[in-house]
């Protein structure tokens, strides 16, 4: 599934192209992805001028003149595809939506899968839909801190590694980049997420932030279906240290292999020796 830095590296894709373009064509190729779309989807966007688009999460929000904001989540395979509008090429497969502006942009939703969902909200109350309202802080924002990271786990029993993919807490935070905040801080992913230790703690803060900005800036990680707006693959993955290099030799000492155990069901990667 895409993480963060993917969704936010697709977001500015999509400002790139759209932002104060008026939308002239929706296309529904279905009714529905992971939910059926809003009756209403295309008259609300249909000749509304593209304000602004923002990221909550995971989620994508692409803000119209009317007030409305359309809510974009690419589930496990979904991809947004810059084209440009009226070029005779061949739709992509398992494209369910398209959206076009007055400006010749053509932007396609692809999801294989169909995971992903888009659904209408009142920009003003985009914070109280089902999907957002309870979700934690940024991890891009000033709000996460040691101090924070201490006050939220205290006397969690949970492993570090789950508690930080627990939405309540940080929102967007996923596996891959987890894994690899926490090899950079040389926290084993089994540790209570209450015993972090306050230099401890105020190093994992910086090393998510850290993290995640280094993947926006390489387009973040493509390693299935993950592509950027505009169809190039993104460049993160070269850089990971732990996450899918098990028994590869580990990055820092250069003399223990990458290890792989199970947590809540997902893939954790870890260097036993770096990690303790």
């Amino acid at each position: 599934m895409p993480e963060l830095p993917e969704v936010e590296t697709v977001m500015r894709g999509l400002r790139t192209a759209l932002e104060g373009q008026r939308i002239a064509q929706v296309t529904l190729n279905r009714h529905d992805l992971r939910w059926p779309f809003p009756a209403n989807l295309q008259q609300e966007m249909l000749h509304q001028t593209v304000i602004s688009f923002h990221r909550r999460a995971k989620y994508i929000l692409m803000r119209l003149e009317n007030n409305w904001s359309v809510l974009f989540h690419l589930g496990m395979s979904g991809r947004m595809l810059i084209g440009v509008r009226g070029q005779n090429t061949a739709p992509p497969r398992h494209e369910h939506v398209v959206i076009e502006s007055d400006g010749g942009t053509r932007i396609g939703f692809v999801d294989p899968r169909r995971f992903g969902a888009i659904d209408l909200v009142p920009t003003a109350d985009e914070e109280q839909h089902m999907l957002l309202h309870k979700l934690g802080i940024e991890p891009l924002s000033d709000a996460l801190t040691g101090r924070y990271l201490q006050d939220v786990f205290l006397k969690k029993r949970t492993p570090i590694k789950t508690a930080l993919l627990d939405q309540r807490f940080i929102a967007g935070l996923g596996n891959i980049y987890v894994c690899e905040a926490l090899f950079q801080s040389r926290i084993h992913p089994t540790r209570t997420a209450g015993s972090l230790t306050e230099t401890e703690a105020e190093s994992l803060a910086h090393n998510i932030r850290i993290i995640l900005d280094a993947a926006i800036a390489s387009g973040g990680s493509s390693l299935r279906d993950y592509v950027q707006a505009d169809g190039t693959r993104g460049g993160y993955q070269d850089l990971h240290h732990v996450y899918g290099r098990e028994n590869e030799p580990c990055r820092s000492c250069s003399t223990t292999p990458i290890a792989r155990l199970v947590q809540s069901g997902r893939s954790t990667f870890y260097c036993p020796s770096c990690q303790k």
